[in-house]
């Protein structure tokens, strides 16, 4: 008599890894970045809104956008340094108290004394400029590696549904409160960037005695050469600052006066800007699992899908085909942006990563205004059509390009373990 052979037992894969939405001290993080993003947009529409409302002049709006823009820049460099010397949660803690502090005094100044506002704008943007390559690091600090591309599409996420819920809710409290007591509540959002993240691992020095500081210079051409060793990283920055140069640019300029001029409604400027926002949503939702086996060279062609945007401007198509095209480049952006946090994370040596992801944030804000103060005296000498031709050729020509450098393919370098 035989006996029936004893059921296999089941084969047993590797654990699944736990979902970084279920980790506390990330969604702590997660919570005050996304309180961050919230407050350094709302800025600009509530000042836009102290302008409807008269308590502040069109030539006003611009010197203060202007001080927060120069604060941001001059604090960037500075921040990254700070956050490779010290602990990354307490120089969130003191930028973002300083970004908070200065909302009363913006409340303070509106109506009275224009100095004040610029003087408060410009500490916003330092606060602001410091806490950011602080809030990269942190990531890395907080999360682990197989996990940090999911939460950096969390991260950008929530700031982009921010971005697309925040006009409509602003609008909203604007019904019941003041512009005064809305610069106070982006303070209280400031607040809560400064005290809710918690304490992420320490990055450990060499044992041994402890050398002499370097002066802040010195730190941050330390962190220039270690952006030097990837070569993927410098290419990724000329990509980035091509598209955000031209292509942003050209397309900030152009669509509003397309969209009265050939189509003779707003409705198309507000639709191809929700549009945009509605793909780098979709973006976002596909790279948190998406890991395509040459991640750099996919990063790049979405980043170049951008040159769509400028192109569906040159030419007299339906409006719907303009929408489509913004939500293609909304889209490719998070293709491009998550992956490439994600890589900086992994491949940067931790006690420069700060530093390097400061260059990145230096190129991302720094160029915006140049490209256009550039692009709108241009229009006037070639005309609209010739200059969103160079743009898109630029937009779709150099990602191409930047993809050819050697790492480029995978953002790493070769036996990183990428």
């Amino acid at each position: 008599m035989t006996t029936a052979p004893a059921p296999a037992a089941p084969k047993s894969g590797p654990p699944r890894a736990r979902s970084v939405l279920r980790d506390p001290g990330f969604l702590r993080l997660w919570a005050g970045t996304t309180a961050s993003g919230l407050a350094t947009w709302a800025l600009p529409f509530v000042l836009g809104l102290a302008v409807l409302h008269r308590e502040l002049g069109a030539a006003g709006l611009g010197l203060v956008l202007g001080a927060r823009t120069a604060g941001f820049l001059a604090a960037v460099a500075v921040g990254g340094v700070l956050a490779d010397r010290h602990s990354r949660r307490a120089v969130v803690l003191w930028s973002a108290l300083a970004a908070a502090a200065a909302a009363p005094l913006l409340a303070l100044g509106l109506g009275r004394s224009l100095l004040l506002m610029t003087a408060a704008a410009a500490l916003a943007g330092a606060g602001q400029g410091a806490c950011r390559p602080a809030f990269q690091a942190l990531t890395a600090e907080v999360v682990d590696p197989g996990r940090r591309q999911q939460a950096n599409a969390a991260t950008t996420l929530a700031v982009r549904a921010s971005t697309l819920a925040g006009p409509a809710l602003t609008a909203l409290l604007a019904a019941f409160l003041d512009v005064a007591t809305l610069l106070l509540g982006i303070g209280a959002l400031w607040l809560v960037a400064a005290l809710l993240p918690g304490r992420g691992a320490a990055v450990t020095a060499e044992a041994g005695p402890r050398p002499p500081r370097a002066s802040f210079r010195a730190e941050f051409v330390d962190g220039v050469r270690e952006a030097r060793r990837h070569p993927w990283f410098l290419a990724g920055l000329a990509a980035l600052a091509a598209v955000i140069t031209l292509g942003y640019s050209a397309t900030s300029v152009a669509l509003p006066l397309i969209s009265r001029d050939r189509y003779g409604t707003e409705w198309v400027l507000a639709a191809a800007m929700t549009a945009y926002t509605v793909g780098a949503l979709g973006g976002a939702l596909v790279t948190a699992r998406w890991r395509p086996r040459s991640q750099g060279w996919a990063a790049f062609a979405g980043l170049a899908a951008y040159g769509l945007a400028p192109l569906s401007l040159m030419l007299p198509v339906h409006p719907a085909v303009v929408i489509a095209a913004y939500v293609v480049a909304g889209t490719g952006i998070e293709l491009f942006n998550v992956p490439w946090f994600t890589a900086t994370q992994r491949e940067v040596a931790p006690d420069k990563l700060a530093r390097v992801s400061s260059l990145d944030f230096l190129v991302s804000y720094g160029l915006a205004p140049l490209g256009l103060a550039l692009i709108a005296p241009a229009i006037d000498s070639f005309g609209v059509t010739a200059v969103l031709g160079v743009c898109a050729a630029a937009c779709l020509l150099v990602p191409a390009g930047a993809a050819l450098v050697p790492t480029a393919r995978h953002f790493a370098r070769p036996g990183s373990g990428a």
